[in-house]
């Protein structure tokens, strides 16, 4: 972990590392949000970036609670993760650390579990 963020590496490539996580936050209903394509849109605009998408998720049923405890928070959820590919391409997950959310928003002990368990999933879909 640095700087709030946790780093996994994944044994797929993007558009896979996304399709699973997809496919894992639907088994577990989890909604959604949406999944932005940062390097997708700068092709649209006809610039070059190796491939990167931001996954938008969460569940209201658990992430409210935190929010209403510390309404900061709100800036920072939904969870989202990113998948991005390096200079050599090897593809990562990273996302922010409960932690580091717990620590930037004063979440209280008692909620952190309601966006700890997020991490394990987006390993699971870099497994």
């Amino acid at each position: 972990m640095d700087q709030g963020f946790v780093v996994v590496v994944s044994k797929h490539s993007v558009n896979a590392t996304v399709e699973r996580l997809q496919a894992i936050l639907a088994a577990k209903g989890l909604t959604l949000f949406t999944v932005i394509d940062h390097s997708g849109e700068a092709e649209r605009a006809g610039l070059k970036m190796r491939p990167t998408k931001l996954v938008v998720f969460g569940s209201p049923r658990a992430g409210t609670p935190p929010m209403v405890a510390s309404p900061t928070l709100a800036i920072d959820l939904p969870l989202k993760a990113l998948v991005w590919e390096d200079t050599d391409g090897q593809v990562w997950i990273s996302w922010n650390s409960p932690e580091y959310l717990q620590q930037r928003h004063g979440i209280p002990d008692e909620l952190l579990k309601n966006i700890a368990g997020a991490g394990a999933l987006l390993k699971q879909a870099a497994d």
